[in-house]
């Protein structure tokens, strides 16, 4: 069986070039996913190794979309001959190496950005639903009527979440607890 993987890095990029090229290739079975190549766990890679079987082919678009560490990807393939495992390990040394170069040129560019006085990042501060959610947060936590639980919920955020804007808003914490979720028990 032909057996494609297409991965692009982030949500902004598109699969359709690669996704072509594996549907010419004859691939009866096409894994694709967004994520890091960095990232040694890829949920949809993972699936195709458990799928691939001997005689099978695995077919991928170029062989850092597979992994961009020579060690992710002498795991993740097995080459059965001398030849095989010599072009596999100069390929894989040479996307760790493009991987590399793109990290140091990152970096240079931060540098150079902060030198001129720019920072990278979110701006600091809550965007204008965080904060209507972040003011409604303190008057549910001032009113004392739910649980912190409850609360969060109805916010549709996490606690950890819920407990960052109170931050924010300068709220105290209470020191006693807040009432705990009603429960009734019907006869």
């Amino acid at each position: 069986m032909k057996i494609g993987y297409a991965r692009v890095s982030t949500r902004d990029q598109n699969l359709e070039l690669q996704l072509d090229a594996l549907t010419q290739a004859g691939c009866e079975l096409i894994y694709q996913e967004k994520a890091s190549g960095a990232l040694a766990a890829r949920v949809e890679l993972d699936k195709l190794l458990l799928q691939v079987r001997p005689g099978d082919t695995v077919y991928i678009y170029k062989l850092d979309r597979l992994g961009r560490s020579l060690k992710h990807l002498t795991d993740a393939i097995n080459t059965s001959s001398a030849q095989g495992r010599l072009v596999l390990n100069l390929f894989a040394s040479l996307a760790e190496f493009e991987r590399e170069l793109i990290r140091e040129r990152t970096l240079a560019g931060l540098a150079a950005a902060r030198v001129r006085g720019r920072v990278g990042g979110r701006k600091p501060g809550l965007s204008v639903e965080a904060q209507r959610t972040a003011r409604a947060a303190e008057l549910l936590y001032k009113a004392r009527e739910l649980s912190v639980d409850d609360m969060a919920r109805s916010l549709r955020i996490c606690k950890a979440t819920f407990y960052k804007y109170l931050h924010h808003r300068g709220v105290a914490l209470h020191a006693q607890p807040l009432p705990s979720p009603v429960t009734t028990t019907v006869p």
